[in-house]
């Protein structure tokens, strides 16, 4: 089977990482494929903020935890020590998608390189704060910027996940 094919029905959302941080190659690497993720246009707007400062990824980790509502304690980020934060250009018609494919690459190669991943929301919230909102303009990024997802990245701690049966009748030829 091809290896990009396989490592697509491998890979799974991992919700319980060790605390132990990736190698700071392995998640360039990471990055690096989210550069090159399909985009509208060729344009490339979006960014990547690679968090592995552990007071700012728990500073993240508590105020995706208040948006999201859940109780003190909490972890939205399952204890993932690395959080790549990507973000899109709004003034992009296509800024959403964009952000999303780069998340759907940065996953895929977590994969590969037998790191556990996981998607969280709530990235458009939290950047749309004045805190986040500075925290850009601190690292000398202009513009108009949306949230798009957190990348959550470490060793899964435990087994893989087992993939749900694929649903039936989502699939329509027109031959």
């Amino acid at each position: 089977m091809n290896e990009i094919i396989k490592a697509m029905e491998e890979r799974r959302s991992i919700r319980k990482f060790k605390p132990d941080m990736p190698a700071k190659q392995d998640l360039e690497q990471i990055i690096e494929a989210g550069l090159y993720a399909a985009n509208g246009m060729g344009q490339q707007a979006t960014i990547t903020i690679a968090v592995t400062n552990k007071e700012l990824r728990d500073e993240l980790s508590e105020i995706n935890r208040k948006i999201g509502g859940w109780d003190e304690g909490f972890d939205p980020f399952y204890g993932a020590p690395a959080i790549l934060l990507v973000l899109a250009n709004k003034e992009r018609s296509t800024y959403v998608y964009d952000g999303s494919l780069v998340m759907g690459n940065m996953m895929l190669a977590a994969h590969t390189l037998g790191l556990g991943s996981i998607w969280i929301h709530r990235a458009k919230e939290e950047f749309e704060m004045t805190e986040y909102k500075q925290l850009l303009k601190k690292l000398g990024i202009e513009g108009e910027w949306e949230g798009i997802a957190h990348c959550a990245v470490g060793y899964t701690d435990g087994e893989l996940p087992q993939a749900a049966d694929r649903k039936d009748g989502r699939v329509f030829w027109i031959e």
